[in-house]
């Protein structure tokens, strides 16, 4: 009763308030027969009152009654469930080159074998119910639960989405209704599965869907897939096998074992057998056991197909814009970008190459991708040496796999640094040894280091330390960017990496990285890689086709040409690759980068010419390195076969330079502004917002190595040192925290070479000509004499003249030097030295207050043994 009148007193003060705001409010009829809840007080009423489970079965009433007309509305459209097997014909859907040819058919239902409940084996029946469906024994056709959970799930997750449907559901979807993604779908399917269940035992149900479901590689139902994946009928599955299979419909292309995603694949198996385990179908042992069960694929699957990584790479890229059922069973015909002749070029260089690889530098596999960079579209493109080779991975497409660059990542920080005033083709970059903080000081291929060189010959040389200080300057985070803007999607936050990204610590793709060069090869444009020319549906209406495109600048063009003049300039690398090597195509301007990661594991070519830009990787797919081969052994010879071949018979294409590129000259040292004293200029290629420094004093001065004093020119020594005071700098400011590491090394170069730097004085005073004039000493030995017997301890005496005065007077005995004394009287000085028995050499030396230095005669003497 209190809380009636409870109910009551809120309605009056309810009353009242509206009354008060002026009059009566209309009422929504539904709040008016309290179907909306609006307080904690209104939900307990509900269900504690007569008037609340009132209110209850009005609203059970209208939501009932709702659902009626709904489910009678569809129904008129569902197909009929006794009718499970009237399907209409599926068409297989056909890939083709861009000139017609066919590469391979997606066949649908044509590759199916049905079989019995009874043929089915039951860890095949357990593990798809684990993974799919684990209340599909319990269920009427749908899971309340799993709906829900779906449901959250999906809303949580922006970017991934998880299925609700049962076994059955999955069924009728497959084998009664389209695989749109809609509402009015999805009640179908949630109608038809309740009249499913009602129709057929869960026995019939699993039958019918393990006949029904796409495993993949166009196999149809779990018959087929055994003899397609293991060469096997369906009955003598094992457990692990069992698994894997039950594994693949959720996505059967992302899953394939002979796709990009087989460590996906096993993951999920493992996770399958887990599942088995807890939902008490195996133990946990046999789960286990069943992990570690080695599997053996079928290398026969593909049947007749051409480019088979291509046609994986495009099947694929199919599935995310329409869908697996569309894909297999849809009719498709996809007119793709690849021009067979040069896909046949392509495998036929990297099949002879492989096999030299293989047995002289142990590099087995080779991966090659042709774009043209106008367009972007994929003219061959080959992922391994044998796409059915299992020794290899031969499936696996190394095209698209990740991979360190070595050095052909260098353009990208050469390309960024362009961007900043004060740097082109001819600026100077000192390669020497130079610690960049933090431990890291790294070497150049080879060793050795080669001083002052300029951008160009360092890039086509591929030094390493000045691409490390490119990078410096550049920026990690900025070139980076140039990298991600010209197509570069595996790099990850700049913090990750240090200095070392430009010798190739970064991972790149073959397929990005060959349409990252064709950016460089169109001006700075780039064009979105794309292996699809058109695609029509069954009917030959076009989905899609592709239309030429302005692509979008992500490079100024003066800096894209820049990398290319550079990387085209074939003399410019001959001092470490030699001419006409396999980076040049004769009288064909062609611009290419070699590249070697550490312990040669990857070998690299990537290079182009305005209309084809190719890729190279070379080496083996477990990670083995080669044998002491780099990208300019294993991976150019791939790429000039390729090349040559492909161009064959085309024009001969020049690279456009644009405007604003201008020639400067300048200090080929200093890398500034020639002087009177400069020893040797370079005239380069530079972009329009160049400034050249400014060259300083570039004074030449004459020394005295003797005295270090200026030569007086009435009085010129012997010997005459020239040095030249320059402006010799670090390459960055000297404000920077690294300057003194950098200049360092280049203050020590200078000194070695005649320069004399910011930091020191060239010397005030100049030579005294009395003191240049006088003689050289003279030293002889006057006791003993040449040849004589003598004892020990042996007095060796001698007589010196020295007009500048006497600096120091040695005796040296078979190599040991002893210190002289000056004798009390005239010129002489001695020395008492110990002997063993046998045969001494003797000399003198004598250096005098002007380092001059002189030698005496030599005299041999023999201590006799005593007896």
């Amino acid at each position: 009763m209190a809380r009636r009148k409870y109910t009551k007193r809120r309605r009056s003060v309810s009353s009242l308030s509206r009354s008060r705001r002026g009059g009566s409010k209309k009422v929504n009829p539904f709040r008016k027969y309290g179907l909306v809840a609006g307080s904690k007080e209104f939900l307990r009423d509900l269900f504690t009152t007569k008037e609340g489970w009132k209110k209850i079965g009005i609203g059970a009433g209208i939501f009932l009654g709702l659902m009626i007309l709904l489910a009678a509305w569809y129904a008129k459209d569902l197909p009929s469930p006794d009718k499970i097997n009237s399907k209409l014909t599926e068409q297989s859907t056909q890939i083709f080159d861009r000139n017609g040819k066919i590469l391979y058919e997606v066949h649908g239902n044509e590759n199916r074998i049905l079989v019995d409940y009874k043929e089915i084996p039951q860890s095949v029946k357990d593990a798809t119910v684990a993974i799919e469906d684990k209340n599909f024994y319990k269920h009427h056709g749908f899971d309340v639960k799993r709906i829900f959970g779906s449901a959250i799930f999906n809303i949580r997750s922006k970017d991934k989405s998880q299925g609700g449907s049962t076994i059955t559901q999955q069924y009728i979807k497959n084998a009664l209704l389209s695989s749109e993604k809609s509402y009015s779908r999805k009640i179908k399917e949630f109608m038809l599965a309740i009249m499913i269940e009602q129709m057929y035992s869960k026995e019939d149900i699993l039958k019918m869907y393990l006949n029904e479901i796409p495993y993949g590689s166009n196999a149809y139902g779990i018959q087929v897939a055994a003899k397609t994946y293991f060469e096997k009928d369906a009955k003598d599955l094992t457990l692990e096998e069992s698994a894997v299979l039950a594994a693949l419909p959720n996505a059967p292309t992302y899953y394939s074992p002979y796709g990009q995603h087989k460590d996906e694949l096993m993951e999920r198996k493992d996770m399958v057998l887990d599942l088995m385990a807890d939902q008490k179908y195996i133990t946990k042992e046999q789960a286990e056991e069943a992990k570690k069960k080695p599997l053996a694929f079928s290398g026969k699957v593909y049947g007749n197909i051409t480019a088979p990584h291509f046609v994986m790479y495009v099947k694929e890229q199919l599935i995310e814009k329409y869908g697996e059922n569309t894909v297999n069973t849809g009719g498709l015909k996809v007119y793709t970008t690849l021009d067979l002749d040069k896909q046949k070029m392509a495998e036929e260089a990297v099949a002879v190459n492989v096999d030299k690889n293989r047995q002289r530098y142990n590099a087995s596999n080779a991966s090659l991708v042709a774009m043209d960079p106008k367009t972007g579209q994929i003219l061959a493109m080959v992922g391994s040496r044998d796409f059915f080779n299992e020794d290899i991975d031969g499936n696996v497409n190394v095209a698209l796999a990740s991979r360190q660059p070595g050095s052909s990542f260098k353009p990208y920080a050469y390309a960024t640094m362009f961007k900043q005033d004060g740097w082109g083709a001819g600026s100077t970059l000192y390669d020497l040894k130079t610690n960049f903080g933090g431990g890291y000081s790294p070497n150049n291929y080879e060793g050795g280091f080669m001083g002052p060189m300029s951008v160009r010959k360092a890039l086509q040389g591929s030094r390493n330390i000045p691409a490390v200080k490119a990078l410096y300057i550049a920026g990690v985070k900025e070139t980076i960017g140039t990298a991600r803007d010209m197509g570069i999607t595996t790099l990850g936050d700049s913090s990750n990496y240090g200095l070392s990204l430009v010798l190739g610590a970064g991972e790149v793709k073959l397929l990005e990285h060959t349409a990252a060069y064709g950016v460089f090869a169109n001006g700075g444009v780039k064009q979105d890689t794309t292996p699809f020319m058109k695609i029509e549906d069954a009917e030959g209406k076009t989905l899609e086709e592709y239309k030429d495109k302005s692509g979008k600048r992500v490079l100024d063009p003066q800096v894209a040409y820049l990398i290319t003049n550079i990387l085209s300039d074939d003399p410019s690398r001959a001092y470490i690759f030699g001419r006409n090597g396999d980076l040049s195509l004769g009288n064909r301007p062609a611009a290419a980068k070699t590249g070697t990661t550490d312990s040669y594991k990857d070998a690299w070519t990537v290079g182009y010419t305005p209309s084809l830009v190719a890729g190279v990787w070379s080496g083996n797919n477990d990670g083995a390195p080669l044998t002491s081969a780099g990208g300019a052994i294993a991976a150019a010879p791939i790429w000039n076969d390729f090349m040559n071949k492909a161009l064959a018979g085309t024009p001969v294409e020049q690279f456009s330079r644009p405007s604003g590129i201008k020639s400067v000259t300048l200090d080929a040292i200093t890398g500034k502004k020639p002087t009177s004293s400069t020893r040797q200029t370079i005239t380069d290629i530079f972009p329009s917002w160049y400034n050249i420094p400014a060259g300083g004093e570039g004074n030449e001065y004459k020394i005295n190595p003797a005295t270090g004093k200026l030569v007086n020119e009435s009085c010129p020594p012997p010997e005459v040192k020239t040095i030249t005071k320059s402006s010799l700098t670090a390459e960055i400011p000297t404000n920077d925290s690294a300057y003194s590491n950098w200049f360092g090394p280049i203050e020590a170069w200078a000194k070695a070479n005649g320069y004399v730097t910011g930091n020191e004085s060239i010397p005030t005073e100049t030579d005294n000509c009395s003191d240049i004039v006088k003689p050289a000493p003279t030293i002889s030995i006057t006791s003993p004499g040449d040849s004589d017997n003598v004892e020990s301890p042996l007095k060796i005496n001698m007589n010196v003249e020295a007009a500048a005065g006497v600096d120091s007077v040695t005796v040296t005995v078979d190599g040991t030097s002893y210190q002289a004394s000056k004798m009390s009287n005239g010129n002489g000085y001695t020395a008492t030295v110990p002997l063993t028995e046998g045969e001494h050499t003797i000399y003198a030396l004598v250096k005098d207050q002007k380092s001059k230095t002189a030698k005496s005669n030599v005299i041999t003497v023999t201590v006799q043994p005593q007896l």
